[in-house]
């Protein structure tokens, strides 16, 4: 397999932005058990790479909730996400399964150009078909604004700038 080169800050900038859509994720879970899967694809693979990562939030729903994962899974999963949107070439799919009072829960976002696009609940039960039975929901936005901050408007969403890199 030969992969694109990418500079360093890219690499940088990636991993960066790899954190901020992880921490935006573990904000928004629930008390409850929740899988985060992601598969990436590239060029010259049999088969795409994945990850996966366990959360187990406790809590009232609060501030103040206990998120738990093992790091080794947490450092496997935000590698492969940086991988993801440092080679625009990649795609993949990232999606979030949780059980909350007693309900399954999916929503899924599709990996294409360096960038998380939120699929609809309809989209993401046909990507992932049977494979994840549950209650699709709507995927909400990930990405972080350039303060930081992520986007909680349903505007045009804000890639980080490789994704607006030309090949």
């Amino acid at each position: 397999m030969q992969l694109k080169p990418v500079s360093l800050d890219v690499i940088a900038e990636a991993r960066e932005e790899a954190q901020a859509v992880l921490a935006a994720l573990m904000a928004r879970l629930a008390p409850g058990e929740h899988v985060v899967r992601l598969g990436v694809d590239m060029e010259g693979l049999e088969r795409p790479l994945s990850a996966t990562v366990a959360f187990t939030v406790e809590g009232d729903g609060g501030a103040d909730d206990l998120v738990g994962a093992e790091a080794k899974y947490l450092d496997n999963f935000v590698f492969l996400l940086t991988c993801g949107l440092a080679q625009t070439l990649c795609s993949g799919v990232l999606y979030l399964r949780s059980q909350e009072a007693g309900r399954v829960t999916v929503r899924a976002w599709h990996l294409c150009w360096g960038a998380l696009q939120e699929c609809p609940a309809g989209e993401a039960a046909e990507l992932l078909g049977e494979r994840e039975p549950g209650v699709y929901l709507d995927a909400f936005g990930l990405h972080a604004d350039d303060d930081g901050d992520v986007e909680e408007d349903e505007g045009e969403a804000v890639y980080p700038p490789v994704a607006y890199t030309v090949l």
